[in-house]
């Protein structure tokens, strides 16, 4: 089969990375894979990997421009003549709904997040097929847009069982990491993400906060990039870490290329969003890598996390029960590897994503 998956751009986030992956994976079986997006840090991947990435504004959210951008991605569709289109998002989903009218190609849509319920978000349900990352996705989209049980299909995002593997981690990458930033002899707790309000750093930072009254080794770990538009919400952090006299506690390190190893390196992981988690990759590959996790009681990582097993929930905002919960995870023990090969891997979310296929094909 010929696949083509559109996406509004390819830089830093779980739904670009989950297509690389799918892209990749797909090549390996056989398949001819195609991406369409505006481009970004990652599109050399696609080809590097045996795919095909064609660079088309299917991000900008213009209605002036879109008829044309419309009629550009219906000739281009028009000359790749696939057999599978598969929108990641709401532009991309629109622009792909409105050129493929008179093409008539098998067209599915995965929704990855619980965007907010208007006739924007809702061409999110108008695919053949509806793939959805978590059964809170699920849940959701039927109850606001009404969606037939049997279009939707219930997919998690799958884990690179490669890379998210303790056996394969890069230790001279984890000891000039722990060196650069002086975290010999010192408990990590890490949040893993781009930094923006959703994420809740806040609560994170005030827990560090608690937890260094009586743990004075303890370090915070903030691992992800800041966009320009959410430079003010990153120099908030960075007072709020000056008046909690936090200065040698939290720890910016900025976007990192193996966030496995940061993972490995870490005593616990927390995922502190606000808003919930349509999946929780970041969960999943932590606990991969056999790293517990206290994460915000919403959304998908509901589906993840077997609370005292692996991981600890807690309400969203409240730094005591989150440092609490922090506390608890000293001493768990768990073959995550184990865990997330049995229920979230990369080999079943693409063998589950190839059976769409074929049934709408």
């Amino acid at each position: 089969m010929t696949i083509v998956q559109l996406l509004p751009e390819l830089n830093e986030g779980g739904v670009e990375r989950g297509t690389v992956e799918l892209s990749r994976e797909l090549v390996k079986l056989g398949h001819k894979s195609i991406v369409i997006s505006a481009g970004g840090k990652l599109q050399e991947q696609i080809d590097e990997d045996g795919g095909r990435h064609i660079t088309l504004d299917v991000c900008s959210k213009n209605p002036l421009s879109a008829f044309w951008r419309m009629i550009k991605l219906r000739n281009l569709l028009s000359t790749l003549n696939p057999d599978i289109l598969h929108a990641r998002s709401r532009v991309p989903a629109w622009l792909t709904y409105l050129a493929n009218k008179k093409l008539h190609i098998p067209f599915i849509t995965t929704v990855h997040g619980f965007n907010s319920v208007s006739t924007y978000s809702a061409i999110m349900t108008k695919g053949d097929s509806v793939i959805c990352v978590s059964e809170s996705i699920k849940s959701y989209i039927q109850e606001h847009y009404n969606t037939e049980d049997q279009k939707i299909t219930v997919i998690p995002r799958g884990i690179d069982l490669v890379t998210f593997n303790p056996g394969n981690s890069d230790q001279k990458f984890i000891d000039n990491f722990k060196k650069e930033y002086h975290l010999e002899d010192k408990y990590i707790i890490t949040s893993v993400g781009r930094i923006t309000q959703l994420k809740d750093l806040e609560t994170f930072i005030s827990a560090i906060s608690i937890l260094r009254k009586s743990h004075d080794n303890i370090v915070g770990l903030i691992v992800g990039g800041v966009r320009e538009d959410k430079q003010e919400y990153f120099n908030s952090l960075k007072v709020l870490v000056k008046e909690l006299d936090l200065k040698d506690k939290i720890i910016f390190t900025g976007s990192q290329s193996q966030v496995s190893e940061i993972y490995a390196l870490s005593d616990v992981v927390v995922s502190s969003s606000k808003k919930p988690e349509s999946f929780g990759r970041s969960v999943a590959e932590a606990l991969a890598l056999n790293t517990p996790v206290v994460a915000s009681n919403h959304g998908g990582v509901l589906d993840i996390i077997v609370e005292a097993q692996n991981g600890f929930f807690y309400p969203v905002g409240e730094s005591e029960v989150l440092a609490a919960q922090i506390r608890k995870c000293n001493g768990l023990e768990f073959d995550g590897y184990r865990y997330i090969a049995e229920h979230f891997s990369l080999g079943q979310m693409v063998d589950k994503t190839l059976q769409v296929y074929e049934k709408v094909a």
